[in-house]
């Protein structure tokens, strides 16, 4: 026998489709329905988005730093960079392992300055930036080690007001001893390349120098700052570095990408729990609407509920009827909800796109958020808490109404008709 019958089915239906003079119900339990519905799919699109971001903005990050990054422990530069890179490189889930120099200097030029973080890398490395080699505006990287020139980001070379070809000088703070005194030192370095990788930061800052030319700029002959891992697995740093430690030994110290970011993933991490936790409160909200609406529709249904059971029908009868009332608002909301938020995620750019065109207005500023789309990356999982949490929350709000009405005396009910 099956847990709800035909007959508790029916009756449950048939007191949701209200009676002209019972309209009031109906447009609660319509308002329950859309309240569920909006909140189900707010939840879906907004934490898709928010998960495109971070997707979005820890690759383009990761596009341009090593997923590891070994250092000396005892000394600011590495005399033994390329076998630490050739030990390391060597390792199971290694897919590169490159020696750097990076310093802080000045830029000028056309009587503008600004500070410029340098990174001396060779040019074999600098094609697997990824993000980088893909995002050249002007240039090229081809003969990069012998070109004795820099590739600067294009908001950077905005400022300073440079083209391919004109000159940047960097001045560093390392200075020169001359019989005149110590003196800045400076040096002038053609443009080669102009990136653009999505990324405020690196865009109006970095500007990436011959591994050779940067050791004689910064006087660092044989020497490097640091050695940049890169996996195939970024999620996998933690173990690697364990692996690589006992490879190359105790004297280097290791960070992840995750340390070396520790505030912006943190940051990232905690917006998203926050914002699930508000857009919970909605679904919650649409679950004390159901709750409103079955307590009235059991308050109306009284003298029905009465000559049920005076005919017989068991108080469990009586409060499967109205849970099946209450869930079914609850289960269709969640569907529809479901659907809508999967449609909108998946399609949020082409939407996007249509109202801009629609309204006239820029939507998502290039300027403003450095993405040239509006990312959304629909997590199965998170999806799928947010169906359970709408159901579940549905159903529980259906349980006092239903065993009030269970609890329903005949005689009271029927004594003043």
């Amino acid at each position: 026998m099956p847990f709800f019958s035909r007959f508790e089915w029916m009756l449950a239906l048939r007191y949701l489709r209200a009676r002209r003079q019972e309209g009031f119900i109906s447009v609660i339990a319509i308002f329950s329905f859309l309240g569920i519905m909006l909140g189900v799919a707010t939840l879906i699109i907004v934490m898709s988005v928010m998960n495109g971001f971070r997707a979005e903005l820890l690759g383009r990050i990761l596009g341009l730093n090593g997923h590891l990054t070994i250092q000396s422990e005892a000394a600011l530069t590495l005399h033994d960079y390329d076998r630490i890179a050739g030990t390391v490189g060597r390792l199971p889930g290694v897919v590169l392992a490159n020696p750097m120099i990076e310093g802080q200097v000045m830029g000028t030029a056309n009587n503008t300055a600004a500070g410029v973080q340098v990174r001396g890398v060779r040019g074999a490395d600098l094609m697997h930036e990824k993000a980088l080699a893909n995002g050249l505006r002007a240039g090229t990287l081809k003969g990069f080690d012998d070109s004795e020139g820099v590739a600067v980001g294009y908001r950077l070379a905005s400022r300073l007001g440079l083209r391919l070809g004109d000159q940047i000088t960097l001045i560093s703070p390392q200075s020169t001893t001359t019989p005149f005194g110590t003196v800045p030192r400076l040096a002038r370095f053609p443009i080669v390349a102009v990136f653009d990788v999505g990324m405020f930061e690196y865009d109006s800052s970095f500007v990436y120098m011959p591994f050779k030319l940067a050791q004689t700029y910064f006087r660092m002959p044989g020497q490097a700052t640091a050695v940049e891992v890169r996996l195939a697995d970024p999620q996998q740093a933690r173990q690697a570095a364990n692996e690589i430690m006992q490879a190359i030994g105790p004297q280097y110290r290791l960070y992840d990408w995750q340390q070396a970011n520790a505030h912006f993933v943190n940051a990232l991490d905690v917006e998203r729990n926050v914002m699930f936790l508000i857009l919970t409160l909605i679904i919650v909200v649409a679950a004390f609407n159901i709750i409103s609406s079955m307590i009235m529709l059991v308050k109306d249904k009284g003298r029905d509920i009465a000559i049920l059971r005076t005919m017989g029908t068991s108080r469990a009868s009586i409060m499967r009827v109205f849970v099946i009332a209450g869930a079914s608002i609850g289960v269709l909301g969640t569907g529809a909800g479901f659907l809508l938020g999967i449609s909108f995620a998946l399609n949020i750019e082409s939407i996007r796109q249509f109202l801009q065109r629609l309204t006239g207005t820029d939507l998502f500023s290039a300027e403003i958020y450095f993405l040239s789309k509006l990312p959304a990356q629909v997590d199965n999982g998170q999806v799928m808490a947010v169906v359970v949490m709408g159901l579940a929350l549905s159903l529980l709000a259906t349980l006092y109404p239903s065993w009030r009405a269970a609890r329903l005396d005949p005689v009271e009910a029927l004594r003043y008709e």
